[in-house]
């Protein structure tokens, strides 16, 4: 029995106790990169710190203050930044548990969103899921990325430099939308590639029905199943920063949160789309093997029926009685064949005339 990876993640923690900060991901020999940006309109510094006791004193000042942090697999540390910010050991939990849903929790002081990014992999032609944690302060934001190697933010890193836009004008708020909207957008990227796929795989399934095609289409149905996990229950996440329950959600970024709404609504769309057309490639695969089976059997049943007579006859005259006239007549062995071919002649065109052939 086969037993997926996210399943054995989660095997991990069965029977510990709550708050029990196990990291659920693959074995990380790298260590944590944590990168600092403290900006406002008119002020930006970028750094990158091996230690969070580098990132503490930027908590006071007036600034906002992007923390992001690339691996979650080091419990020391992040149990020490929880303590630093105020965040709950269950959040702590949460981050380094990399099999969350997608979720937005409001803890009164911050909000903690948990996102799925997802990126293609090449060589393997499959997508790649990561988890995304975001916890939203009135003027922090700590991000955390399971990969340590990868920095998905870096084009907001790049806004920030150049302070083009409005994103050095307003709050941490806004900072989190930003992500949200890079991750939203990220998801169109897989979904364009998915597509392109889907049309390859439809033409080659019209064409060439065959078992490579049944593999591919089992793998685009995985890859659908990634998009559908990550992309479904976004459309809560966002909902809920619309509707500003919470007062660190600000009127002015509003319409931004509804504009990535949106965008997720039409992620979600197309993720329905691509659900369909992978159900009709299947329905279609199935009848094009049933339709190939029946016609491989249609015509193996004529050529029985025509056959049969023929046995009957071969039979009959193969007992090889002592007392059967036609063995010891001088015509009988051109005859029968005579009789025999007529038979197979006759019912081929009787065959043919009944188009079943």
């Amino acid at each position: 029995m086969h037993i997926s990876r996210t399943t054995k993640r989660r095997v991990k923690k069965i029977g510990l106790p709550a708050e029990t900060l196990l990291y659920t991901g693959e074995r990380v020999k790298d260590g944590i990169s944590i990168k600092l940006t403290a900006y406002d309109e008119h002020n930006f510094e970028e750094h990158t710190r091996k230690r969070v006791d580098e990132c503490l004193p930027y908590k006071l000042k007036p600034t906002i203050t992007w923390i992001n942090i690339n691996g979650v697999h080091d419990p020391v540390m992040l149990e020490k930044l929880g303590e630093s910010f105020g965040i709950h050991r269950l959040v702590i939990e949460d981050l380094m548990s990399i099999v969350q849903r997608p979720k937005c929790e409001d803890f009164g002081d911050y909000l903690f969103v948990v996102l799925k990014m997802l990126s293609y992999d090449e060589n393997e032609n499959k997508i790649v899921p990561e988890q995304i944690s975001l916890i939203l302060g009135e003027k922090f934001l700590l991000s955390f990325q399971e990969d340590v190697k990868q920095d998905v933010f870096h084009l907001i890193r790049s806004h920030l430099r150049s302070g083009k836009g409005k994103i050095r004008k307003m709050g941490a708020d806004y900072l989190a939308y930003a992500l949200l909207d890079a991750l939203v957008d990220n998801y169109f990227i897989i979904l364009e590639k998915l597509g392109d796929q889907i049309d390859a795989l439809e033409e080659e399934l019209m064409t060439r029905p065959g078992k490579t095609v049944m593999g591919q289409l089992y793998q685009l149905k995985r890859e659908h199943l990634f998009l559908h996990k990550a992309v479904w229950p976004l459309r809560e996440v966002i909902s809920s920063l619309v509707r500003r329950e919470s007062p660190l959600i600000h009127e002015s970024t509003t319409p931004y949160l509804r504009d990535v709404y949106d965008h997720v609504t039409q992620a979600i769309d197309s993720v329905e789309i691509y659900r369909d057309m992978l159900t009709t490639m299947l329905d279609l695969y199935l009848s094009s093997v049933s339709n190939r089976t029946n016609e491989i059997m249609k015509v193996l049943t004529i050529i029985a029926t025509i056959f049969m007579p023929l046995t009957f006859l071969a039979g009959v005259y193969g007992m090889n009685f002592r007392h059967m006239p036609e063995l010891e007549w001088e015509y009988g062995y051109p005859l029968i064949w005579t009789v025999m071919i007529a038979l197979g002649v006759t019912m081929g065109v009787y065959v043919r005339k009944k188009k079943w052939i």
